[in-house]
């Protein structure tokens, strides 16, 4: 089974990550800001990403999850960018549908896990059920539960379900890599402001993200929580720094690409019968003047 790529950001998986010690602030790691090495990353998950697809063996799930402007669609903008669109798959979620809501909370996540050969990524995913709908409870009265259900246990049992589906996914060759994208409240209000400043940027402004940043200390809380509740070998959490998107692209590509590189990724070999048709092709090829 696939284990975690080590890292100084990776969630420990004994449950004693304290989230008021991560650090929003990056390392004096300058090298990782420069064109050359992105533009070195980007090939070396092009390679990967095309092996990968070729083997069609494992598929890969990339969860973010971040407060509001720490910068997840760059990041899956950026990390990505060059990666064929044909094996990517990205999926934002918000407002449950109709739907939706009538199927368990994992329905609407789980019908879009990328399939072999590929990879998937979730903006926001099956965790807000844990994040958003625990700091926000009555929410919980929208979603059709059992009348029996217990409010009081819900949030661990909606953690176990998690983590049992991961690992039930890692079993059969899904590698989830998952990053929280760590950014300080001083840094969400600087982006907020220049959001409102900048008139090409008004349209990323959404009222509603400066109430829930009331919520602050809860949702630190609940992502404590859910991080230590769910971080495994199998399907890690990377607390990444986010108050600088440079370093935080650079960490979060350097770790997709320590797990492709780390899962033994490699091309089909050709059985005898294959070589054999591959021989009669080239002198089917080869008469054709």
């Amino acid at each position: 089974m696939f284990e975690a790529p080590d890292s100084p950001y990776l969630v420990s998986f004994d449950g004693d990550f304290d989230i008021s010690k991560a650090s929003t602030q990056p390392q004096t790691d300058g090298h990782l800001h420069k064109g050359k090495h992105r533009r070195a990353a980007t090939e070396k998950l092009k390679t990967l990403q095309r092996v990968l697809a070729a083997g069609d063996r494992h598929s890969v799930l990339l969860v973010f999850q971040a407060m509001d402007a720490a910068g997840k669609d760059s990041t899956i903008a950026s990390v990505m960018q060059g990666i064929d669109p044909s094996g990517c798959q990205v999926f934002s979620f918000k407002k449950p549908s109709s739907l939706e809501l009538d199927h368990d909370f994992l329905w609407r996540t789980t019908c879009r896990l990328p399939e072999r050969g590929r990879i998937g990524i979730f903006n926001r995913s099956q965790y807000e059920e844990v994040l958003v709908v625990r700091v926000h409870p009555k929410i919980l009265s929208y979603q059709k539960l059992p009348d029996d259900v217990n409010l009081d246990n819900v949030w661990n049992e909606r953690l176990t379900s998690i983590r049992q589906q991961e690992e039930h996914l890692a079993r059969n060759g899904t590698v989830i890599l998952k990053f929280w994208l760590n950014v300080s409240k001083d840094e969400q209000k600087r982006r907020f402001l220049a959001r409102l400043d900048d008139p090409a940027k008004n349209w990323k402004f959404e009222p509603g993200d400066v109430v829930e940043r009331r919520h602050w200390d809860d949702y630190m809380l609940a992502y404590q929580n859910a991080l230590n509740a769910t971080s495994r070998p199998w399907a890690p959490w990377y607390a990444i720094p986010a108050d600088s998107k440079p370093y935080m692209r650079a960490r979060v590509a350097e770790i997709i690409i320590d797990a492709l590189q780390g899962i033994g990724l490699k091309y089909p070999q050709p059985t005898d019968a294959d070589r054999a048709e591959f021989a009669e092709s080239r002198a089917e090829l080869d008469a054709d003047d």
